[in-house]
């Protein structure tokens, strides 16, 4: 069964807000993982597995999706009313992976992804669309349907509910009922039993880290942080450009998309059987290796390396942890434009990108941020960007993996760091160009933030509020 955009946009406007969560819903967890297959311009889905998970961990009164983000969308229908009672935005591995030379050359690929929703007293239709690129001038960007289908929830034949996997978990932090709170939990990749205390350590370190960083540090009594300890064979991950291979839990890599420092989990069924041993929101991955690295997808999963290569650079890891789940929670872009990446025209020209901290419209009037512009601060905003590029390609050409990689780094960080500091507009929302992995035709909030620069540095507003969007709609 389908249903044409329109139809689906109806139901939104007249049956979407407000659905009580008892009518549709038992308090536990539908998961539905598919494959995901395709190349450049080309995609399709199939259906793999229905599970039946633990306690639904989300809110239970805020059910419908108002903010507008990731690449994808899942809407869940119930199918003999037709209402619209669930929806959620995310992003893939797959979409990045189609703006990579691998895929514009050709090859087919296929991805396991996973959706999940609060699990139905009745039959209901899955839809999952993806987001255009290019719309009219002025309009949202839409969504079309890909795939559709529908699940009976009383049959037995459809779903999985055998016992999987079985490894201790416990509470780092602990403020109250699920559906009330953020639910993160923290798996490890790469930590054999003896790893174990190093662990925990880490679990609790990071959790730390992120609660003492606003704004999550003005709202450390909205979130729970659970652990698992996953026993892995071997310490360490995979680095392919090493030719290194390690026999690990969830076989996490470095290398991911051709970026030595990319670090992505390709087994998507096993990490989602893992992180379903408790009630969670988000999934953090802490990597038991001291390449500097690590990964964020909008709604899927973070990851973060947990040992530093170098004395004195301990900092870059929570750099990481803090950057990466900006852009797993809050679907924040990266706003550097200067390090290498695997994508090509992952912002297509032309085209307004839908996350928060980015735009192509230097416009006053049209901004998406505009409300956090001072009258004073001039559009285009002004900074010291053909200095700071010239640093940069500097630093460009250095050797990441060379033993005096951080030795001659330092007084080029130093020096790009001041120029954020005392540029006249610093401190202030404007338009600041160069963002989103292009030099020129995208802008960025501010002339410095933790998704600018690799420092620890803070969020800026407009990142800010958009991380408080996120957070009030988990806990309301």
């Amino acid at each position: 069964m389908k249903l044409s955009l329109s139809v689906l946009i109806l139901f939104i406007s007249t049956s979407a807000f407000g659905q009580d969560f008892e009518n549709y819903f038992s308090d536990s967890t539908m998961r539905v993982d598919y494959y995901h297959a395709g190349t450049k311009g080309q995609e399709s889905i199939s259906l793999d597995k229905v599970y039946y998970e633990g306690s639904w961990a989300g809110s239970k009164k805020q059910l419908v999706d108002n903010l507008n983000r990731g690449d994808y969308l899942l809407r869940v229908f119930d199918l003999e009313t037709n209402a619209l009672i669930y929806s959620h935005g995310y992003s893939t591995m797959f979409n990045e992976w189609q703006t990579t030379d691998e895929a514009i050359g050709g090859t087919t690929r296929t991805f396991n992804e996973t959706v999940r929703f609060p699990f139905p007293k009745k039959r209901v239709m899955i839809s999952i669309s993806r987001r255009d690129k290019f719309v009219a001038s002025g309009q949202k960007l839409a969504f079309r349907e890909v795939f559709a289908t529908t699940i009976d929830p009383n049959d037995s034949t459809e779903i999985n509910r055998e016992p999987r996997h079985r490894y201790p978990s416990y509470d780092v932090v602990n403020n109250g009922p699920p559906e009330t709170k953020v639910d993160i939990v923290i798996i490890g990749d790469g930590y054999t039993k003896q790893d174990m205390e190093k662990f925990r350590n880490g679990a609790k370190h990071f959790a730390e880290v992120l609660l003492n960083t606003s704004p999550f540090k003005e709202h450390r009594a909205d979130f729970n942080i659970r652990a698992i300890e996953v026993e892995s064979a071997e310490s360490g991950i995979d680095k392919p450009d090493k030719n290194v291979w390690k026999n690990t839990a969830l076989n996490s890599t470095y290398n991911t998309f051709g970026s030595a420092r990319y670090v992505l989990i390709d087994d998507n069924r096993t990490l989602r059987d893992i992180a379903g041993i408790v009630p969670y929101d988000y999934i953090t991955v802490l990597i038991n290796d001291d390449r500097y690295g690590g990964g964020g997808i909008y709604n899927l999963y973070t990851t973060t390396y947990t040992k530093s290569d170098a004395p004195g650079q301990e900092w870059q890891m929570d750099y990481v942890y803090v950057h990466e789940f900006g852009h797993c929670f809050a679907g924040l872009g990266d706003e550097y434009y200067t390090s290498q990446v695997s994508y090509n025209e992952f912002y297509p020209k032309g085209a307004e990108p839908w996350e928060p901290n980015l735009t192509s419209i230097a416009s006053r009037e049209s901004i998406k941020w505009k409300e956090f512009i001072a009258p004073e601060t001039p559009v285009p905003t002004p900074w010291e960007k053909s200095e700071f590029d010239s640093l940069e390609a500097l630093r460009g050409k250095l050797d990441r993996l060379a033993p005096d990689y951080y030795q001659k780094r330092e007084p080029l960080i130093k020096q790009t760091d001041e120029i954020l500091k005392k540029t006249e507009f610093s401190g202030k929302v404007g338009a600041f160009e160069g963002a989103g992995y292009v030099s020129k035709g995208l802008y960025r909030p501010s002339a410095d933030c933790r998704m600018f620069s690799l420092s620890l540095v803070g969020f800026d507003p407009v990142c800010a509020a958009a991380i408080d969007d996120v957070i009030a709609a988990n806990t309301r």
